[in-house]
């Protein structure tokens, strides 16, 4: 199974900060921190965030495209 057939079972289309934290293995205070930094990574993090009214939320295919392309580093 690819990363993201897993992370859309688990989770669905969208993830929220609390679940990519969980994701990535850190705590959902330190994600918020990373992504407010002014790197490549956190850029393309951002790039797949979505607001739903005031709710943010992270496309799920998208961040598992991210994630595959470090794994091949």
């Amino acid at each position: 199974m690819t990363i993201e057939k897993l992370l859309i079972e688990r989770f669905g289309p969208l993830l929220t900060p609390r679940e990519l934290a969980q994701v990535l293995s850190r705590s959902a205070n330190g994600l918020r921190l990373s992504l407010r930094q002014p790197s490549p990574w956190a850029q393309r993090v951002n790039r797949t965030r979505i607001r739903l009214g005031r709710r943010v939320y992270f496309r799920t295919s998208e961040i598992a495209s991210i994630l595959s392309d470090t794994e091949k580093l």
